[in-house]
């Protein structure tokens, strides 16, 4: 009997090899090899015949029309993908063990199905009685939901034949196998072709398909960094597993922006959208305490109001510590040496610990003058006016820059009864003041005597 050849291939990127390597030549990751039985390449002779289904099409003859988007039911998953899925269209959700992605998507599949038609859920993992038991208590009952636990992917395609869904739910991707790949199912091998196989599949049927990925423990999805190049949107659930708050962020969508953001709670009988998450995030806000500021910030097109907090305390040891959580350390350091040569506050013996509450990433410009303003107050202990927000983008000899969208954050803050803004002077021109009390500002200097109680 011939030997199985057996080949190598990087777990990041996919690069193939004959023997094991210590380094990936192509994406440079150590250790990352692993061993895999090569795989059937497509029939004998090693060829693929393909029909030729279409033609090409002169660029001027093409459709332009918008595309038909199909709504889930749920408005912050709606809302991340552009305004529905597309039909056709292959979508990757990841995000860690528990954290909500089987909820989230069985919600969707629910929806769908009560609205548009079939919808076909397929699960690699659980069983069809696990997953109706968890509808149950979803009240996610639907004649049109149907549930099939498989993991071949030829039988998969065949039962999509048979059913003729308007969405279906793969869950998950990584135990899903080919029967002409000789590797284990998770493998590179095995995730690379299937992913390939669903996406060839959703664009011949012209029926979406959600991917549920499993993630590393340094939080990407496992499996290929081409895996993330080959669907056409992949989103990621985040937040903490004894936190009932749950972030939906779009790190890559070619039909819509990657910069909208869902927020949802999690409760009893599933993932509940959040309509004000300024409100969320403000929620538990202390009274009086130093070290607190309230920044608004754009995430896509919504503005949003979060709290940054800030701790400085002397330090115990010559190297003072500098430690962030929903901001940029790099940024943070930034500017802690601008407060030190702008503003003549000696912070070289103090340790600074900055967090944005609530779970959110923050990496615009224009939460500089927040993080400026609120190390100052944690430093001098004074606290910052409850009904004050400040923002704005500090440069590195101290001065306040103009922000973009400044009339939304606003509009945002009034509605929730600040009273007064701190802002770059170059934002002033032609705002409407809402009836807010405007202050605003050139460098550093003046905006901490204003918010910290001077005029």
């Amino acid at each position: 009997m011939a030997q199985a050849k057996v080949h190598f291939f990087c777990q990041q990127c996919g690069h193939e090899s004959l023997k094991w390597l210590g380094k990936c030549p192509g994406c440079g990751e150590w250790n990352s090899f692993v061993e895999e039985l090569a795989g059937k390449k497509g029939g004998k002779g090693g060829k693929i015949n393909i029909p030729l289904q279409e033609k090409p099409k002169p660029i001027k003859h093409i459709n332009l029309k918008d595309e038909d988007r199909m709504p889930l039911g749920i408005d912050e998953f709606d809302r991340v993908l552009g305004g529905g899925i597309v039909p056709g269209s292959l979508v990757l959700v990841g995000g860690d063990p528990g954290i909500g992605k089987s909820t989230l998507l069985l919600q969707a599949a629910s929806n769908v199905s009560s609205n548009q038609g079939k919808v076909l859920y397929v699960s690699g993992e659980e069983s069809v009685r696990q997953i109706a038991l968890r509808a149950k208590r979803m009240e996610c009952f639907q004649d049109k939901l149907s549930l099939l636990a498989q993991t071949d992917i030829e039988l998969i395609e065949q039962q999509i034949e048979l059913e003729a869904p308007q969405l279906v739910v793969i869950d998950s991707v990584q135990t899903i196998f080919h029967s002409d790949i000789q590797s284990a199912p998770g493998s590179v091998s095995q995730v690379r072709e299937c992913t390939g196989y669903l996406l060839r599949l959703a664009k011949t049927k012209n029926v979406p398909i959600i991917l549920v990925g499993h993630v590393t423990k340094e939080g990407n999805i496992a499996g290929p960094r081409m895996l993330e190049h080959m669907v056409d949107a992949v989103l990621y659930l985040e937040g903490e597993r004894h936190n009932s708050f749950r972030i939906l962020r779009g790190v890559k969508n070619r039909f819509g922006s990657t910069n909208e953001m869902g927020i949802f709670e999690m409760r009893e009988k599933g993932l509940v959208p959040v309509l004000n998450p300024s409100e969320m995030f403000l929620s538990e806000r202390p009274v009086g305490a130093s070290g607190s500021v309230v920044v608004p910030f754009i995430e896509g097109t919504r503005p949003m109001l979060v709290e940054i907090q800030a701790l400085v305390s002397s330090s115990s040891f010559g190297n003072p510590r500098r430690l962030t959580t929903g901001l940029d350390s790099n940024r943070v350091a930034l500017l802690l040496a601008v407060m030190e040569k702008r503003a003549g506050l000696h912070l070289g013996n103090y340790d600074a610990f900055v967090n944005v509450v609530g779970g959110v990433r923050v990496l615009e410009p224009a939460a500089d003058l927040g993080i400026v303003t609120a190390v100052a107050s944690s430093l001098k202990d004074m606290p910052i006016s409850g009904k004050t927000i400040v923002m704005g983008e500090v440069g590195l000899t101290g001065e306040v820059r103009a922000i973009s969208q400044i009339e939304k954050r606003i509009n945002e803050a009034a509605k929730l009864g600040f009273s007064r803004c701190i802002i770059p002077k170059g934002s002033l021109t032609g705002l409407d003041a809402s009836g807010l009390k405007i202050s605003g500002v050139q460098d550093i200097r003046e905006a901490l005597e204003i918010a910290l109680g001077g005029e």
